[in-house]
């Protein structure tokens, strides 16, 4: 797939190769930076997992987050901003879904009661997700239909839905796995397709990308 796409990634290097890896396979230019003015000529934001979030960030104390990075919090959440305000699509991974639904409202819990079934084991964990939607036609049916087989490396999920954000697939056990915006370029996805490329994350990549390149 060729493609004249760029899309920033915000994040530290080499904490984020795999998406970039993920990305050029695709033909896209991926510009990984801490400075969003820097990122805003690209045509696609994409927030990529790793650490907790700040609690302060949601309203709460520390009660189980884990390698929170407040200075990257504040320069994703200040990408964020900028693309919103540009119109331009986002793409949430793992962390970046949380950092979606806190930057409109949302909440998340600290350390799920189900955490042992998804969160990192000196790999990833693997289960099925099941399409809700929000009684319109979304990507996850799109791309996947009713269901898919994902990976699984966290311990946080969203507790309280941010406002504006749909809900769109979920874990057995009730973990929202995905979610769009219902009026903004705006997707996310609790698991890693950069780490699944031949097993459904390429499909969701290019997806993306498409959506970049306006079509």
């Amino acid at each position: 797939m060729k493609s004249s796409v760029s899309v920033a990634i915000i994040g530290r290097t080499p904490d984020t190769a795999n998406y970039e890896k993920a990305l050029r396979l695709l033909g896209v230019n991926a510009v990984t930076s801490l400075d969003p003015e820097m990122c805003g000529c690209c045509d696609g934001l994409l927030l990529p997992g790793g650490g907790d979030i700040t609690p302060a960030f949601f309203g709460q104390q520390n009660r189980g987050s884990r390698k929170v990075d407040t200075e990257l919090d504040i320069i994703q959440l200040q990408a964020l901003d900028f693309f919103i305000k540009a119109k331009k699509p986002v793409l949430g991974i793992c962390k970046g879904l949380q950092l979606i639904n806190v930057h409109f409202g949302g909440t998340i819990r600290q350390h799920m009661a189900n955490a042992a079934k998804h969160e990192w084991k000196g790999c990833d964990q693997f289960h099925y997700v099941y399409h809700i939607g929000c009684g319109r036609p979304d990507f996850f049916r799109q791309l996947y239909g009713g269901s898919t087989y994902v990976n699984s490396a966290h311990h946080q999920a969203i507790d309280k839905l941010g406002k504006g954000l749909c809900p769109i697939c979920q874990s057995y056990d009730g973990v929202i796995e995905a979610i769009s915006h219902k009026l903004l370029p705006i997707w996310a996805v609790q698991w890693h397709p950069e780490r699944i490329m031949d097993q459904g994350g390429e499909e969701l990549l290019i997806y993306y990308v498409n959506q970049c390149a306006g079509r």
